[in-house]
């Protein structure tokens, strides 16, 4: 008979992993969701004030409460792309019919943003603008596959299936000024062209993000959003934007644990989420 080693305990395992989250430094990678800030001219406007205020009502015992009416896209400040976001030729990732998934009045029948489970996965942070050596890119600079690779190796590690690949461009820091983080007083916002996004496609990653509004380059003179069809449509991975990587960037540290929970929107084409770097 052949002795068999009985498996950790539960308790065991939740403690060792508490223990090692509770040790991690924990970056948050969101930006907050408040008047005026930047949203992709693709997207509605957000909007959010006071519903009750305190005092409109008071009961006996002194109580009174407060609460805010919020009105926004699943596409408002830091968020992920559901896979019903970017159709090719009338086609949603898994060649379903996207008249078809989104007819009645209900939202999306496959592919919502309720589907992406919650995400705890390993990330990989390719530093392009501290690759370039730059605080951050050009105006609708387009990143190329040789400077991915650069930030790649300069990473230390390498990006790999099931990944959480996250780009940074330097473009963070003008989430204040909304119209330079738009690019919209300048030629456009930087991000991967079509063959950068085809190489990070071949990696297999279960999701890609970046620090700016769009993930992919924007120029204004071209602007056909290709590299979300290659991701999305054709590869089924996910994109996440409006990030901020500073931090993490001059953390120096190529690879990490990435944590972000998605809303569950029934059909919905994005969410809102807030998400973690853990070292």
């Amino acid at each position: 008979m052949n002795a068999v080693t009985p498996a950790p305990s539960r308790s065991f395992d939740f403690e060792d992993w508490l223990k090692a989250a509770q040790a991690a430094r924990r970056i948050d990678l969101s930006h907050p969701m408040q008047k005026g800030m930047p949203i992709h001219p693709a997207h509605p406007p957000f909007h959010i004030t006071l519903n009750n205020r305190h005092g409109d009502v008071l009961r006996s015992c002194g109580h009174s409460s407060s609460n805010e009416l919020m009105v926004t896209s699943t596409h408002s400040s830091t968020h992920i792309d559901a896979l019903c976001h970017v159709s090719e030729h009338g086609a949603l990732y898994g060649k379903y019919d996207a008249g078809r998934e989104q007819q009645g009045t209900g939202l999306f029948k496959v592919l919502g943003a309720e589907t992406i489970a919650p995400i705890f996965r390993r990330g990989v942070l390719l530093d392009v603008a501290r690759a370039l050596g730059v605080d951050a890119l050009d105006p609708a600079h387009e990143i190329t596959v040789a400077e991915l690779e650069a930030a790649e190796a300069a990473s230390g590690t390498r990006v790999g299936e099931g990944d959480v690949v996250l780009v940074r461009t330097g473009w963070a820091a003008y989430w204040p000024d909304s119209p330079k983080y738009l690019g919209l007083d300048s030629a456009g916002a930087p991000g991967p062209g079509v063959e950068g996004g085809r190489w990070l496609a071949a990696r297999k990653p279960f999701s890609v993000g970046s620090d700016t509004s769009a993930f992919e380059v924007m120029n204004h003179h071209n602007i056909t959003l290709e590299v979300h069809m290659i991701l999305i449509a054709q590869n089924g991975i996910h994109i996440i934007e409006n990030l901020t990587l500073d931090e993490l960037g001059a953390a120096g540290q190529g690879s990490f644990a990435f944590v972000a929970q998605p809303l569950r929107i029934t059909g919905a084409t994005g969410s809102p989420v807030r998400p973690l770097a853990l070292l």
